[in-house]
């Protein structure tokens, strides 16, 4: 992404949640707060994009990504688990939807610190106000620590945690996302939830040509694709970095689409 500036993707992510409450009832993925906290030229194109049915697919995608790591969330709180690391958070809105708050549950979340600050202004003039449950980790995945990051927020790698890292790992080099599993591994009783993207040979002929130019409109903003796994070359990797204190849910992200608005 470009230096200083906020996350073109985070704010598509937000825009397809948001057409979900409306388009599909939510049917998928609850979150109010999806339209509320756009910004106002975002909001004003909600039924530009809805219509265009080629970005419907996306739409589902991150509808069901969002509902499939929550409830895995939702099994891990059930089982004791009281931190909530949100990476990449963008405009992601668990936190101020947070039903697990009165059990004492943290989450803590991490982001670009252009990203973040964005995000802190768009609370501010939706009004909303920041969770006493949520502390903001500011945190460049490229040239910080993850683990320094978030304990300075307070989180406590010595106790059990859940991982939401969505819409990610694509825009990280292969060193970041190794690293960033590896500190996940090391932390007790840990589940991750991520996706990823394949390398473009994998696509039939026809889809291909079609994923290049969504990745190339990407890179043009400022967001390239920096690594794309092959689903066997994943496997291996997780294998390598294994732990049996931790728990790693993987959904294919073979995107049709960007999710660039």
């Amino acid at each position: 992404m470009q230096s200083g500036q906020p996350s073109h993707t985070a704010r598509g992510a937000a825009a397809y949640r948001a057409i979900h409450q409306t388009v599909e009832s939510g049917i998928i993925f609850s979150d109010p707060f999806a339209s509320r906290i756009l910004d106002d030229e975002t909001r004003a194109r909600l039924d530009e994009i809805a219509a265009d049915q080629s970005r419907r697919p996306m739409r589902l995608f991150i509808a069901a990504r969002s509902r499939f790591s929550e409830d895995v969330l939702a099994a891990c709180v059930a089982h004791g688990v009281r931190q909530v690391v949100v990476l990449g958070a963008g405009l992601d809105t668990f936190s101020l939807r947070n039903p697990y708050a009165g059990l004492c549950v943290r989450v803590f979340e991490v982001d670009y610190p252009a990203t973040q600050q964005w995000k802190r202004e768009r609370l501010n003039e939706a009004g909303l106000a920041i969770p006493g449950s949520l502390t903001f980790a500011p945190v460049d995945f490229e040239r910080q620590s993850l683990s320094d990051g978030l304990k300075a927020a307070g989180f406590d790698a010595d106790r059990p945690a859940f991982f939401q890292w969505l819409g990610v790992v694509p825009y990280l080099t292969r060193e970041a996302v190794s690293a960033t599993l590896r500190f996940i591994a090391r932390v007790p009783e840990s589940e991750v939830v991520f996706d990823y993207a394949e390398p473009f040979e994998n696509y039939p002929a026809g889809r291909r040509e079609h994923v290049m130019a969504v990745a190339a409109r990407t890179a043009s903003l400022g967001e390239p694709w920096l690594s794309l796994f092959d689903p066997c070359e994943l496997s291996d990797m997780l294998r390598d970095i294994g732990s049996a204190r931790s728990r790693i849910s993987v959904l294919p992200n073979s995107p049709t689409v960007s999710t660039e608005p």
